[in-house]
């Protein structure tokens, strides 16, 4: 109900977070160039983003240090929804462009899903509604004790 009747802020929502603490952003893991970040409106249990600090639009223009980290988080991501969550299997991609579906389009960034054999049941198809097994804060503290090293 926060994103329906919520204040929407200004600017770009990832350098909002970003200048939050981990905590109240729901940021996973922090690197020099990049973190991991929850989705606030998660696909699934677990869903998380990797967005590198740097403001830009496409994996293009991430410099190589930045692609160097990105991928090594997106690793790092994997090992740690399975370690701290069981995933067993995951979704990762990008939306890049309004055609292609990205609701924030100007800031890279990549959505890691993790996945459970039947983890799709009826609910989304009967009643449009997602259950969420864990609220989020408790989800942050789970991956970030997991995050590998």
């Amino acid at each position: 109900m926060t994103y329906i009747g919520g204040e929407r802020p200004d600017g770009c929502v990832f350098c909002a977070q970003a200048a939050q603490s981990d905590e109240d952003a729901l940021i996973v893991h922090r690197g020099e160039r990049c973190f991991a970040v929850l989705n606030l409106y998660p696909y699934g249990s677990g869903h998380l983003m990797i967005v590198p600090f740097r403001h830009v639009a496409a994996p293009a223009d991430l410099d190589a240090d930045e692609r160097i980290e990105f991928w090594e988080l997106l690793a790092q991501a994997l090992d740690a929804t399975a370690a701290a969550l069981g995933a067993q299997g995951h979704n990762v991609g990008f939306n890049l462009g309004k055609a292609a579906g990205a609701g924030i389009e100007d800031h890279l960034h990549l959505h890691v899903v993790p996945r459970w054999i039947g983890d799709v049941n009826f609910m989304p198809v009967l009643a449009d509604v997602r259950v969420m097994p864990q609220a989020l804060s408790e989800t942050r503290t789970a991956l970030a004790a997991a995050w590998p090293t």
